[in-house]
């Protein structure tokens, strides 16, 4: 079974990011806000679920990848 979770950044300050995601492109159901510093991140919604992680890491990585935070992406497996 494929996992497919897609994320947009929704705002971004000195300290903080934060994206909206889920499995509808069209129609974001969740958000998260990743610690600039630390990158490590947290649901809103207190839910650390499979697709909070699947969203989590794809960010984390391409920052890592392009040296800035990513405007929107996707993630699948």
């Amino acid at each position: 079974m494929a996992a497919l979770v897609y994320f947009r950044k929704i705002s971004e300050d000195g300290e903080l990011v934060r994206y909206e995601f889920g499995d509808d492109p069209d129609r974001f159901t969740r958000h998260l806000t990743m610690d600039k510093e630390s990158r490590t991140s947290s649901a809103d919604d207190g839910r650390a679920d499979y697709s909070f992680v699947k969203a989590s890491r794809k960010i984390n990585a391409l920052r890592e990848e392009r040296d800035r935070w990513p405007d929107r992406g996707m993630s699948v497996s």
